[in-house]
């Protein structure tokens, strides 16, 4: 069995320090953002193995090119390719996330 490499984008990694500092700031632990993403980056991890399980991400019926995983309220997208994963952003669950990925192109 193929282990998928895990690519971050500068995107996604900028996203990552997003949610530390949001974590850091309602908790005011550093012990407590560290360890909510670790735990994400191991829910990604995850996928190495079987890249294809994620949340295919469909619009108008049609599939996008991205998965998804859910991680507390946050959600982690990605594209497989040959032999990685590529993580393309990490957004909040209740942003308009189809907007952030594809811009406004209606």
């Amino acid at each position: 069995m193929m282990l998928y490499k895990i690519r971050y984008t500068p995107e996604s990694m900028h996203d990552m320090d997003a949610v530390w500092e949001g974590v850091y700031e309602a908790s005011k632990e550093y012990a407590t953002a560290d360890r909510y993403v670790n735990d994400f980056m191991d829910e990604i991890e995850k996928k190495k193995k079987f890249p294809f399980s994620g949340i295919p991400l469909l619009y108008r019926g049609l599939f996008t090119g991205f998965y998804s995983i859910n991680f507390k309220k946050y959600k982690a997208f990605y594209r497989v390719n040959d032999n990685y994963i590529e993580v393309i952003r990490i957004i909040m669950e209740k942003r308009d996330y189809m907007k952030i990925l594809f811009g406004e192109s209606e």
